[in-house]
């Protein structure tokens, strides 16, 4: 567990799902309340917890929850919203082959995606809401959702763990909740 608290860890980890050309401009350890995700996909097979590009493949949609409290690794970059989780979790998979509008206007996929990638990286942009509360121990609440109507319950404690493994976690948060907090509605 103490692994978890060390900002180099961190930032490997949420590494992993950096979007080309983009660079983490904060990064902290959380806590995932509950997060709901669903994205579509064209002209792919699953295939072993993969999904693979097949030109005559099927649409479709990977719908991907979690409930229960988990550590995550979240951060930002200029454009996007990363979540990384800190150690192995189970989460809820439901996919379904999908037709109509939505499967036409769904990306193709040109490369393997795991069924682990998906629902880690979220456009700014695509933020709809952000609703930041503070709550015990001087940690927040940030209740984000997405236009697609994807949602994220994230708590960002005051401390980053015990030890001294994540020196910039209050500065890094500030800059978290800034961006967050700018999604508001107003």
């Amino acid at each position: 567990m103490s692994g978890i608290f060390n900002e180099k860890n961190m930032m490997q980890n949420l590494g992993r799902y950096l979007p080309e050309g983009e660079t983490l401009t904060a990064g902290i350890h959380g806590i995932g309340l509950e997060v709901r995700t669903s994205q579509i996909f064209k002209n792919c097979i699953l295939e072993e917890g993969r999904l693979l590009p097949a030109e005559n493949g099927e649409t479709l949609q990977i719908n991907k929850s979690k409930a229960a409290s988990f550590d995550v690794y979240i951060g930002i970059t200029q454009n996007y919203l990363i979540l990384s989780q800190c150690e192995t979790n189970e989460w809820l998979y439901e996919i379904n082959e999908i037709s109509g509008p939505a499967a036409s206007d769904a990306p193709k996929i040109t490369d393997c995606i795991t069924l682990e990638e998906i629902g880690t990286c979220f456009p700014l942009a695509d933020i709809q809401n952000c609703k930041v509360k503070k709550v015990w121990m001087g940690a927040y609440n940030c209740m984000v959702t997405l236009k697609n109507n994807n949602y994220l319950k994230l708590q960002l404690p005051k401390l980053g763990g015990l030890g001294g493994g994540m020196p910039h976690h209050a500065e890094y948060r500030e800059a978290i909740l800034a961006c967050l907090s700018g999604k508001s509605a107003g």
